[in-house]
């Protein structure tokens, strides 16, 4: 069982369902669930087997939400975990191959037996009548008994799904024959000689082609949680816990917070956690996207299904299970994938009143054409046209339609690094047409870096940041760390700095090789007798650039400038201007001053931008923004933006494996920053075209099918559907729909995803 608390009156329950074969099932056990006494709502996942069930805290037993899901006709399991319910889904789809040989097996004798025509002339004869039912017969109470099983189920809550259309459609043809094989004279239209037309054959081909399409449906179902397995394998099932002065093989499950593990060169990390010993450069790819390893060292954190390189490590454990980063991002997948878009609204209620309406117009067409022809061949035409419109009216691809695309599109955007939060994240992001960008940690790299340097001592622009960053050695400002690691990046060599003083708000000053040097504000520089008025104009100049410029003066004397900036990665540019191509119009809602924000926006090619607001002021930008007609995605760091994500149609996170957790937003980009937004939009565009596509497909096809099936047609055209032609095409419809649904497992393969 998957207990997660929501709030302080309930609390989540996870619960494994098998045997749902359509949206029908899916109704029956979300309708069983919420009537049990404590539970407060209930959704059903027909892809991913799970139940997804809000109780109060005070205690809602598991044991009675099984029982329902029993009484309804369904297998719970109690404990839903990934291995059990595949283990499940595997030994369902064994028996079905194994039902579906069987049924074939017996199936293709009868059909040549039936169908031949006068080729096989004692076919006809009572031998070959009474064969046609010992071939039938193992087929309908063999491998169909799981559709009658099913159909009495539903039949006892007073409900009807897809099993009750098999079974009404077979066990109807199947019994008529078995009256006009044991019964000739309840026929007597038949007379002169002649025998009743048996219809053995429809019901056994019927069974098999549905049994047929169910197994297709099994094999694509494990296709979809690809995604997720990739993930969970990437954590390795067995560590290495150092106990004392000994090293022992323990199963990952079994490890616990504060223990040693020791990960070899080549291993995956059992945990998250920080290193104790030892050096290594770690691949973090999975979580991050970065393509170089990145360098560890003791007090390092380190994190669960990353790649250890080169150095063994000893790593004590911070978090196992459900804690670790891996973790939550699958559990976050899963979550997604189990969870409905709001499209699925249309199909659960059309299944859901459906069934009724396709069994009133088999018992009307049953009824018009025993009363346009009352002979024995009227009788077996009409009860032809019956099985017809029973078995071809099945609302399975209409149940699969949603599902099956909203699993494949949030498994594919796992893959990609983007985390879609639910099928209503995705149906919203498919309608975004305005984008509303963060600036720091969002659209530029969130941490300053050296851009210029001005010299105006005659010392020579490497000379004197040598000096400026000896200087800043000592400090821990981020402006001082910039210019270091720049002059680091330049290859000088850096001097070690005495007499360190910082002022806040003001600068830095300390003593390198024998030269006092001050860094900072034309203020401070002023406050120290040195006059920075000669360079307040290129000093304006970067400003207006978007750099933030510090005077430099060297024994006194001003000496030059240097200026950071938080700049904007490369990819910037190239994410707004695939947002345009995409037909989004694009704005930068920031806290930061006017000039630099205006900078930025030049600088990735945004004309509109509102800067200088707080937290509070972005909410308000993105309430204006919807209030005329906009749908809003909000992009931030999911920090002081979390009220302008949590207002936004969708919120979208920038952040890392590490911090997935990210509660206001709807769409996480685990990877990649800024570049990852055209993909994910552009994601949810391409499940949404596909879920309609779906659903479209379903509908014409029961809308053509049944007046076919029905014989409507059949006056003007002398077009007619037989029950094999039937089953054939209800087995088809539900593949072709998870097939296409399987197609995004390849999005962005290419060079066409933004179209």
């Amino acid at each position: 069982m998957d207990l997660s608390v929501d709030d302080t009156t309930t609390t989540t329950v996870e619960l494994g369902v098998l045997g749902m074969t359509c949206a029908a099932c899916v109704g029956r056990v979300e309708k069983a669930l919420r009537a049990v006494d404590g539970v407060t709502d209930a959704k059903v996942n027909l892809v991913t087997h799970r139940a997804t069930v809000r109780v109060a805290t005070d205690g809602t037993p598991l044991a009675a939400l099984a029982a329902a899901v029993e009484a309804a006709g369904y297998e719970p399991v109690r404990e839903p975990e990934r291995q059990i319910l595949a283990d499940a889904e595997d030994r369902e789809l064994q028996a079905l191959r194994r039902d579906l040989v069987v049924a074939t097996g017996l199936t293709v004798p009868l059909l040549v037996l039936a169908m031949s025509h006068g080729l096989l002339p004692w076919a006809e004869t009572a031998p070959g009548r009474w064969l046609q039912l010992a071939l039938a017969a193992p087929v309908v109470l063999g491998p169909g008994r799981r559709f009658f099983r099913l159909a009495w189920a539903a039949a006892r809550h007073r409900a009807a799904d897809m099993n009750t259309l098999i079974a009404i459609g077979t066990g109807a043809a199947f019994v008529y024959s078995l009256a006009a094989l044991v019964f000739p004279g309840l026929f007597p239209h038949a007379g002169h000689g002649r025998v009743p037309h048996l219809y053995f054959e429809a019901s056994s081909a019927v069974l098999v082609f549905v049994l047929f399409g169910k197994t297709l449906e099994a094999r694509a179902r494990k296709r979809l949680a690809g995604a997720v397995r990739g993930l969970v394998s990437l954590q390795p099932a067995i560590a290495h816990r150092i106990v004392g002065d000994r090293e022992e093989d323990t199963p990952v499950s079994a490890l616990a917070t504060g223990e040693l593990v020791l990960v070899r060169p080549g291993e995956r990390l059992p945990a998250d956690g920080v290193i104790e010993r030892g050096d290594s450069a770690i691949d973090e790819s999975m979580l991050t996207g970065e393509s170089l390893p990145v360098d560890k060292a003791p007090g390092d954190p380190v994190y669960g299904g990353t790649l250890n390189g080169s150095g063994a490590v000893v790593v004590r454990v911070a978090a196992v299970g459900r804690g670790s980063a891996l973790a939550r991002i699958v559990e976050a997948v899963e979550r997604a994938q189990g969870s409905k878009a709001p499209i699925a609204r249309l199909a659960d209620t059309v299944s859901g009143i459906f069934v009724p309406i396709v069994l009133g117009i088999a018992l009307v067409t049953l009824a018009v054409w025993l009363a346009v022809d009352p002979t024995s061949d009227g009788i077996a035409i009409a009860v032809e046209r019956f099985v017809s419109v029973l078995v071809i009216a099945c609302p399975c691809a209409l149940g699969l339609a949603t599902p099956a695309a909203v699993a494949v599109g949030t498994g594919r955007g796992a893959e990609l690094g983007i985390l879609v939060k639910g099928g209503a994240a995705l149906e919203a992001a498919s309608r975004v047409d305005r984008v509303l960008l963060d600036k720091t940690g969002t659209l530029t790299e969130g941490r300053p870096a050296l851009t210029d340097v001005v010299d105006r001592s005659g010392l020579g622009e490497d000379a004197l940041l040598a000096l400026v960053a000896s200087a800043e050695r000592a400090s821990e400002h981020p402006v001082g760390r910039a210019v270091v690691e720049g002059a680091t990046r330049r290859g000088l060599s850096l001097a070690e700095g005495t007499d360190f003083r910082s002022v806040a708000g003001g600068g830095i000053e300390a003593v390198v090789l024998g030269r006092r040097v001050r860094v900072g504000t034309a203020s401070f520089l002023a406050s120290q007798g040195s006059d920075a008025g000669a360079l307040e104009e290129e000093a304006q100049r970067l400003a207006a650039h978007g750099r933030t410029p510090f005077f430099v003066a060297v024994d006194g004397a001003l000496a030059g400038i240097v200026a950071v900036a938080d700049t904007p990665p490369p990819s910037a540019r190239r994410a707004v201007d695939e947002l345009r191509a995409l037909g989004i119009s694009v704005a930068i809602v920031t806290g930061d001053r006017e000039r630099t924000a205006r900078a930025i926006a030049a600088h990735v090619g945004v004309d509109d931008v509102v800067a200088e607001v707080r937290p509070e002021g972005k909410a308000a930008v993105v309430t204006r923004e919807r209030a005329q007609g906009h749908v809003v995605a909000m992009v931030g760091d999911g920090v002081n933006d979390a009220p302008a994500l949590a207002g936004a149609d969708v919120g979208i996170a920038v952040g890392t494996g590490a911090d997935v957790a990210i509660a206001a937003a709807d769409i996480a980009l685990l990877r990649g920053g800024i570049a990852r937004l055209p993909l994910a939009l552009a994601l949810a565009r391409a499940t949404m075209r596909t879920i309609r596509q779906n659903l479209f497909w379903a509908f014409v096809y029961n809308v053509v099918g049944l007046p076919l099936a029905a014989g409507l047609l059949f006056p003007w055209t002398g077009w007619q559907l037989s029950p094999l032609v039937a089953s054939a095409l209800m087995s088809l419809s539900s593949v072709s729909v998870l097939a296409s649904s399987l197609r995004l497992r390849t999005f962005a393969k290419g060079s066409s995803w933004t179209t």
